[in-house]
């Protein structure tokens, strides 16, 4: 076959470049190396170029002098924080005004009923309903400052950049509220705040709100609700004292009262955001415009050369508005003028979305990556699909390690053009943060989708994020360098035995992206917040020669053994869960206790294969009923534990197999999905206390 059939039969579209390359080509090369030859010197010929990195990649991030080891990004000229990118956007107001400049009135937030197409608000119209918003807030009673705290409880929907919004056009701060904290959690804040008006989505979060109100004292005074509403809920709520409005009627009361923007000031507060927290009430997270906007301008100056955000570009909002991750992707967005295509609400409807929305920037949690890895893999279920997949995987990935981004090559048209498909088919940048992933899981999936892929760590303490992986540097296994808007340093963890001078320790950062305190709690703010300013994440991180920081311990939940050995349980945890059949795994010790025990959760899309391969048979629940079955999950847990390097005394001892996934709503995991370890000990407490009773030491 000729190499320009081949190539027209794959239907790639460098089809006419290659048949012209190839009858230049003198006939005697064509005969005597064939069609594959003829390919191979195109290949080489027409290579795709490198993507130029920022940076030195092997020099991601510098000492600065008398920091005590503190690191700063090498992308910064000095030892200064970046605090803004665009001298035209310093606060969130100013960043939707420069948007809409911009994008000279372009489309700005969509959304979609089932089996439609999404439908577009433009910039000025979001603009004018925040105003009318606002100005209807202010006509009844509230004040421009940032004293003023309005709730926001809705699903991501374009009300809730319109509310949010509002509240920046006229100096006040928002605060997020979200169904999965639970009535106690929301009755805590409603009163930790003062919060007097909750603007909220459905009829049935209103009921929620009227049931913490019903429990005690509170301060609500008026809900705003953007679905229709019955007079039943209207009369509840009377009897509580507690009036409700249509998010329209309020809208059309403020542009009957308009009144000009009092735009916020770069150091006045935004927002607050209440962290779920593993134990005890949420603590609130204070957050002013300086904070938010350097956390967005660091993202910018890093992917500036390398990704050049516009109005074309559309981003699908699904992850939670209520946390920080989410809202800094939405304000980078609406900074360039580029719009923002909202779910449908259901996650299960989530892939139809990608597929009609077509969108360009698209954030991602490592549970979604772990899902598109598992169902990827568990298709290739023939010998020679999986070596397909393995073969076109090291192709891709060269190409990776040379810094080479493409989803044009022969492997994505013959092998992953499908899954490239399946998110709609025009993703070009991806960023994925909120908890570790699997290194296996990122490689692979930065080599089938073809996008630029980065991976940040951070937390709402210090608005998202506080490092980044850079363009180029395509490799696993770390978070990349400081990012531009803060600096961190790394710090002693004696009893666990790690210390700066050795590269390891506490994570710590300070910067310009470093919350204020927690609302109303000195104490805990004393915990988070040093004397000299710096955030103490309780995350344990290591400095990689180039640079970039490796997250390898959690100092918040170490705990000791009978013996005095101390033991961080997420550590081990991120060691199991790379095991084929588990989904997850909850490690538990006390120092009662002279060894590990654990619960774990197969994988029910993997298990039933995994244990057909060992001889086992039945279904998932039958399965995990299965004492041999059990056993052989364990052994293959303790072998990677032994290959990761885990010491004797840090290996399981027994496990417990459970079929029902740890979730936020059985509540055995918080909002941004970390598992609540005290509630899993007390819900498994009594398959612990019968794994210990039976464990021979």
């Amino acid at each position: 076959m000729q190499a320009h059939e081949l190539l027209r039969q794959l239907r790639l579209p460098e089809f006419g470049e290659v048949r012209q390359y190839v009858r230049t080509l003198p006939t005697n090369t064509l005969m005597g190396f064939g069609a594959f030859a003829a390919l191979t010197t195109y290949w080489y010929a027409t290579r795709p170029k490198a993507l130029k990195p920022p940076c030195d990649l092997a020099l991601q991030s510098v000492e600065i002098e008398g920091g005590d080891y503190a690191r700063r990004s090498v992308l910064l000229e000095s030892d200064q924080s970046l605090a803004f990118f665009y001298s035209d956007a310093k606060t969130m107001y100013d960043i939707f005004q420069r948007g809409m400049r911009i994008s000279n009135n372009g489309p700005c937030l969509g959304s979609r009923k089932p089996n439609q197409p999404y439908e577009w608000m433009c910039y000025q119209e979001v603009a004018d309903r925040a105003e009318f918003l606002g100005s209807g807030l202010l006509h009844r009673g509230h004040t421009p400052t940032s004293e003023q705290f309005i709730g926001i409880f809705a699903q991501n929907r374009p009300e809730w950049t319109i509310a949010e919004l509002a509240c920046y056009t006229y100096s006040m701060v928002s605060i997020p509220l979200y169904d999965t904290l639970g009535t106690e959690a929301i009755a805590h804040i409603i009163e930790k705040a003062e919060i007097s008006t909750v603007i909220c989505d459905t009829p049935e979060k209103a009921q929620l709100l009227l049931d913490c109100a019903s429990k005690g004292v509170h301060q609500m005074k008026t809900i705003i609700l953007m679905d229709a509403f019955d007079i039943d809920l209207v009369g509840r709520a009377k009897k509580l004292g507690i009036e409700i409005i249509s998010l329209r009627e309020l809208e059309s009361v403020g542009k009957l009262n308009r009144r000009n923007p009092v735009p916020p000031k770069p150091d006045d507060l935004a927002l607050i955001c209440f962290t779920s927290g593993t134990t005890g009430n949420p603590k609130g997270a204070m957050l002013t415009h300086a904070n938010i906007v350097s956390n967005a301008a660091a993202f910018i100056k890093i992917t500036e050369t390398s990704y050049c955000i516009n109005s074309n570009d559309t981003h699908v909002s699904y992850l939670p508005l209520a946390h920080m991750f989410e809202r800094i992707v939405q304000f980078v967005i609406l900074c360039h003028g580029a719009r923002i295509g909202f779910f449908q609400g259901d996650i299960r409807l989530l892939m139809d979305d990608l597929k009609t929305l077509q969108p360009t920037i698209f954030p991602v949690v490592p549970r979604l990556l772990n899902r598109m890895f598992d169902r990827i893999f568990g298709q290739a279920n023939t010998p020679l699909k999986r070596w397909l997949l393995d073969f076109a995987t090291k192709r891709k990935e060269a190409e990776l390690k040379s810094g080479i981004v493409r989803n044009d090559s022969v492997w994505d048209k013959l092998i992953f053009s499908k899954v490239q498909a399946s998110l709609g088919g025009k993703v070009r940048l991806m960023v994925t943060g909120a908890a570790p992933v699997s290194p296996t899981v990122l490689s692979f999936l930065r080599a089938a989708l073809g996008c630029q892929f980065y991976e940040g760590y951070g937390q709402t303490e210090c608005t998202a994020g506080c490092t980044m992986t850079l363009p180029g540097d395509w490799t696993a296994g770390h978070v990349g360098p400081p990012l531009p808007c803060c600096t961190v340093k790394l710090v002693d963890v004696a009893e666990m035995n790690y210390f700066s001078s050795k590269g390891e320790g506490e994570v710590c950062v300070k910067g310009a992206n470093v919350f204020k305190g927690y609302l109303k709690d000195p104490e805990k703010t004393a915990e988070a917040l040093d004397e000299d300013g710096w955030l103490h994440t309780g995350d344990i991180g290591k400095w990689l020669l180039n640079g970039t920081l490796k997250i390898i311990d959690r100092k918040k939940h170490i705990f000791k053994l009978a013996q005095g050995e101390y033991i961080a349980p997420e550590k081990i945890e991120n060691i199991y869960i790379r095991s084929d059949p588990v989904a997850q795994v909850f490690v538990h010790g006390d120092s009662l206790q002279a060894c590990l025990v654990a619960i774990t959760v197969p994988d029910p899309e993997v298990l039933p294969s995994w244990a057909k391969k060992r001889g086992f048979e039945g279904s998932f629940t039958e399965l995990c009923s299965n004492k041999e079955v059990k056993n052989a999950i364990l052994e293959d847990m303790v072998k990677l534990g032994k290959e990761a390097g885990l010491k004797s005394f840090e290996q399981i001892k027994d496990i417990a197999l459970h079929p029902e996934m740890f979730s936020i709503q059985n509540g055995l995991l918080t909002p941004t999905l970390k598992t609540k370890r005290g509630d899993l000990r007390n819900y498994f407490r009594e398959q612990i206390d019968g794994l210990y009773s039976n464990i021979k030491m």
